[in-house]
């Protein structure tokens, strides 16, 4: 048996005996305290009575009314002991009373003292509890039945020995801490002592424990911090190798020599798509034969890479090197950021180089043709004037390369303020007016009465209203092109709508891309560069904001771009 239930057993023996002992004697005690005290109830009542007892009120009557108002039986006696009123009694049975003056507490009534007496009723047949007091016109005598005082007596008993009870139950509350209390610095030590032979070096036993076992738990403190900041080193050192290994920029593999991944990076996890759970079996790596065959030879003992693998879409450097005790380390460089920079970087020249050649194909061309000598006049004036044309075709190319190449290197940050927007409008349209007459197009601006000003740089609203209103323009061959505004949340929309020949659904997504052409040749024939929509979403979304395109062929084309309140945001 453990030291603690010892102490427990021990502590509740002599609190069950104490308990019992007191239960006993309140018991005792309580049976005649409650006795007393009906007693002097009923000789209250029988006082209150005798002063009610008068000449001028009929005895019966008045024990009637009296017995109904206290809840027990009520006898008026006259001074020869004669029963003239009584509540459990009419007036007819009265007269076969036999006369009182030889009870006890009549006798000592009519001595002018409270009488009492305990016995069975002549007239009643149960025992009863009979309190007398002297009155003007003889004795006023109240009694109930014993029955109802031992019922008052067992509630009461009922209540001591619920208190036992509740006592018996916080002393074994109480015992039980005070076992604890005892016992829980042995405890404390034996289980100190079998965690720092498990391993655990971080337990400490307490220092407040008295004598020989404080002095124990003093040296087996010591212990504990000895071996604890030795273990603290060690570990130390291998968290800073983990946070290496987690912080590196490259997938990081620790694969067994029975091909269970024990060890995965973050960045691995991302790039190989690792379950959540280590250790995991190889075989979940991704399916490529080139990774395949640089794990085996890994494990086989031979270094591997680096070599560009294949995995998920995405283009990996992958190393491998192998553990001195069997299995491998492999490293991924994730080079798919690399190989789209390096396929942007081709369509960029492919398509400058594209935009480029038919221009100054028809330079050089109408060049040529101009040195010679013989030449019409009419002739020179025309080839000048398509020269022109074209030079300022790459002109316009150009710039809008070094606006876009200027906000996507951030060279350019918008100070956005309120702006008016159908003042900036009407600015904007200026330039594609004489162009819009010469098709045919009416150029409208329809400013919303809740979006008047958008929160935007001005030149740079002046510059999207304006590429949106060029492009509207020159795809609407007659018809109408407005500029509008509409209230949005937590902003503002500005945008252009036409009424030309629309794009249709599978170009929509696109539209903002560099050079990208729904109708190639009618765009450069209109002279479109292919940047102004990529220039537009850049500027909006440097504002915070961001650009929606919604268009049907035939039926024309809304490009709406979003203006937040409260300057740059992530939207969209």
């Amino acid at each position: 048996m453990r030291l603690a239930q010892r102490l427990l057993l021990g502590s509740l023996l002599v609190v069950t005996v104490l308990v019992a002992v007191v239960v006993a004697v309140i018991d005792r005690r309580l049976h005649a305290r409650i006795a007393a005290l009906t007693a002097d109830q009923l000789a209250r009542e029988a006082r209150l009575v005798a002063t009610e007892w008068t000449a001028a009120n009929d005895a019966d009557s008045l024990a009637d009314v009296a017995g109904a108002a206290l809840g027990g039986r009520v006898t008026l006696i006259d001074a020869s002991g004669r029963v003239v009123g009584d509540s459990e009694f009419d007036q007819p049975a009265l007269g076969r009373l036999e006369n009182h003056a030889a009870r006890a507490e009549v006798r000592a009534a009519t001595a002018g003292r409270t009488g009492s007496a305990r016995r069975v009723s002549a007239s009643a047949g149960d025992e009863e509890l009979y309190v007398a007091v002297p009155a003007r016109l003889g004795v006023a005598r109240v009694s109930v039945r014993t029955r109802a005082v031992e019922e008052i007596f067992e509630g009461a008993r009922r209540d001591v020995y619920v208190a036992g009870g509740v006592a018996l139950l916080a002393s074994t509350v109480l015992a039980y801490l005070f076992s604890r209390s005892v016992s829980r610095p042995v405890v404390e030590l034996r289980d100190v002592a079998q965690a720092m032979a498990a391993g655990d070096l971080s337990r400490r036993p307490s220092l407040a424990a008295p004598g020989e076992v404080g002095d124990l738990a003093i040296a087996l403190y010591r212990l504990a911090e000895q071996l604890g900041s030795r273990l603290a080193a060690l570990r130390a050192e291998e968290s800073l190798l983990n946070e290496l290994f987690d912080s590196l920029n490259e997938g990081a593999l620790v694969v067994s020599a029975d091909r269970q991944v024990l060890r995965i990076n973050g960045v691995g996890r991302r790039l190989v798509r690792a379950p959540s759970a280590l250790p995991f079996p190889a075989d979940q790596l991704p399916r490529d034969r080139a990774l395949r065959e640089a794990l085996d030879t890994a494990v086989r003992g031979a270094p591997v890479g680096p070599v560009e693998v294949l995995a998920d879409g995405r283009s990996l450097s992958l190393t491998a090197r192998p553990l001195t005790h069997g299995g491998a380390v492999l490293a991924l460089l994730d080079l798919t950021p690399i190989r789209r920079l390096e396929a942007v970087r081709r369509d960029f020249v492919a398509n400058v180089s594209h935009e480029l050649r038919t221009p100054l194909t028809i330079i050089g061309g109408f060049a040529e043709t101009l040195v010679e000598d013989d030449v019409p006049a009419d002739g020179r004036k025309r080839f000048a004037e398509t020269i022109l044309a074209n030079t300022r075709r790459m002109q316009r190319l150009v710039d809008d390369l070094l606006d876009l190449s200027r906000i996507e290197s951030g060279g350019w940050v918008p100070n956005p303020t309120a702006v008016d927007v159908a003042g900036v409008a009407a600015d904007a349209i200026g330039a594609a007016r004489l162009a819009a007459i010469e098709r045919g197009v009416t150029i409208d601006v329809a400013v919303a009465g809740g979006a008047r000003t958008v929160y935007a740089d001005p030149t740079a609203l002046r510059q999207v209203i304006a590429n949106l209103v060029e492009n509207a323009v020159r795809h609407t061959p007659a018809g109408t092109v407005t500029v509008f505004t509409e209230p949005g949340e937590g902003g503002a929309w500005v945008g252009v709508r036409d009424t030309g020949v629309g794009i249709a659904p599978e170009h929509l997504p696109r539209i903002f891309e560099r050079f990208y052409r729904v109708d190639i040749g009618r765009s450069r024939d209109a002279g479109g560069t292919g940047l102004g929509l990529a220039i537009v979403k850049h500027l909006v979304e440097a504002h915070g904001g961001w650009v929606r395109a919604e268009s049907m062929p035939g039926r024309g084309t809304t490009i709406r771009a979003f203006f937040p309140a409260s300057g740059p945001h992530p939207g969209g």
